[in-house]
């Protein structure tokens, strides 16, 4: 159940990250969530939208996440490629994508809102600080906010 107190399925959330550790932290602190969250990790760039587009465009292999958690030191294209690329697909565009990044540069910033990202998170450098900051994150966006897809499927 969410916070107003009605049921809904699974969320299905894509993280885009190649620090295994921090994959590690992710999928602990979502065990613990009240929401089930059904998560699929792409480690670099390209296989996120290779994943993207198999998904949202050609209904294969899974459904279309709800949301994207996406960091942008990516191998192969960059966070903020693969940003620009979401955002500029019709498909892909109405998917929220929240970026999870150790940077905290002014410039990463400015330049990923104005390639329209939901959100900029800058990660905690502490493992307990950084599974409240994905419990918080999954918490707004999973429990609070209304997801474009989601609302497709009611």
């Amino acid at each position: 159940m969410n916070l107003t107190g009605t049921e809904y399925r699974c969320i299905y959330l894509m993280l885009v990250e190649d620090n295994p550790v921090d994959v590690l932290l992710i999928e602990e602190a979502l065990k613990g969530s009240s929401v089930q969250v059904c998560l699929d990790v792409a480690t670099d760039g390209e296989e996120a939208l290779d994943l993207l587009r198999d998904r949202c465009k050609n209904d294969t292999d899974g459904p279309c996440p709800d949301l994207i958690l996406l960091d942008l030191n990516l191998p192969e294209k960059s966070g903020k490629e693969v940003l620009k690329e979401i955002k500029q697909d019709h498909s892909l565009r109405h998917i929220p994508v929240v970026i999870l990044t150790t940077s905290d540069a002014h410039e990463d910033i400015l330049e990923t809102y104005e390639l329209q990202a939901s959100c900029f998170i800058t990660k905690p450098m502490d493992a307990e600080n950084f599974m409240q900051a994905i419990l918080s994150v999954q918490g707004f966006w999973c429990g609070v906010a209304k997801l474009p897809s989601r609302m497709a499927n009611q």
